[in-house]
């Protein structure tokens, strides 16, 4: 009968029979957790910030220990003082619907300590890694998951690694702000990806910094294949539009180049004007030098 009741209560987050089910097999610990002392009064704060039942049930799938943590020891003491947390958040320009986002996006944010675990994060973005206090509430509601990370083990390496490759410091926290994932990729991953960049796509250092998410996609099944088609083309693109789009469109982007290229090399063989040719005729005669 306790499970039937605990079962009925996670379906009201619009959970299914089977996602509940598939919930209690991998964290077993929720059969354990009593709705009206535990699951209804983190319900209530979590309603208190905004979060919606959709929220909660991302952070269910997310993060269902958060569930069976204790409220009033854990949570109340290091999250829901508005004194502190929530006008901290505030103060560094995070908006009211971006807090909810954050907890949702990433729930163990309720259980840190503001001073202990949270500010020391901001504090070195800000200082060490070039975040800007007009960026750092948009790279922290952006990536909350920052605020989990080790400073010494994990930013401060990543940091380190990207002013190695000749970013400046302004850039790399203007980088940081629009992409806070940089600072949790694992470097091994990175080197390959960079090496492939500079030395056999060529590219400068500038495409990089004005295209951070190039580190997201995989190096053999994204960046080395389409590298391939564009240098088999003979066509050239920035890295947004080389890599931000679906294989088709990939493809259409390609397709399209050589057309125009072929067009054009028509109209050179064919002695027609060329767009730039026409440009400087029509300047001529508007009395250009």
């Amino acid at each position: 009968m306790f499970l039937f009741k605990q079962v009925a209560y996670l379906k009201e987050f619009g959970l299914s029979t089977e996602d509940v089910g598939r919930l209690l097999a991998f964290k077993p610990q929720l059969m354990g957790c009593s709705i009206e002392e535990r699951w209804k009064p983190l319900v209530k704060y979590l309603y208190y910030f905004g979060i919606s039942r959709d929220g909660m049930k991302r952070m269910l799938v997310i993060k269902p220990m958060v569930f069976c943590v204790d409220l009033e020891a854990t949570i109340v003491p290091k999250v829901f003082d508005c004194s502190t947390m929530c006008n901290f958040f505030q103060d560094i320009g995070v908006r009211d619907d971006g807090i909810a986002n954050m907890l949702v996006k990433f729930p163990p944010l309720l259980t840190y300590s503001l001073h202990r675990k949270i500010r020391p994060v901001v504090i070195f973005l800000m200082t060490k890694a070039g975040v800007s206090e007009r960026d750092i509430g948009k790279c922290i509601a952006l990536g909350p998951e920052l605020l989990g990370c080790s400073i010494g083990n994990k930013l401060e390496v990543n940091v380190k690694y990207y002013l190695s490759l000749g970013i400046k410091f302004q850039q790399l926290g203007k980088m940081i702000a629009d992409f806070p994932m940089l600072l949790r990729y694992n470097i091994d991953l990175l080197r390959p990806k960079y090496r492939y960049l500079r030395r056999t796509m060529v590219r400068p250092l500038q495409d990089l910094i004005e295209f951070p998410r190039f580190f997201s996609y995989s190096l053999e099944d994204r960046i080395i294949p389409r590298h391939k088609v564009m240098v088999e083309n003979q066509v050239n693109f920035k890295l947004r539009y080389m890599l931000a789009c679906s294989d088709e469109e990939f493809r259409q982007k390609v397709a399209d180049k050589v057309e125009g290229r072929r067009l054009y090399e028509l109209n050179l063989m064919n002695g027609a004007p060329t767009d730039s040719q026409t440009a400087d005729v029509s300047f001529r005669d508007r009395g250009g030098s």
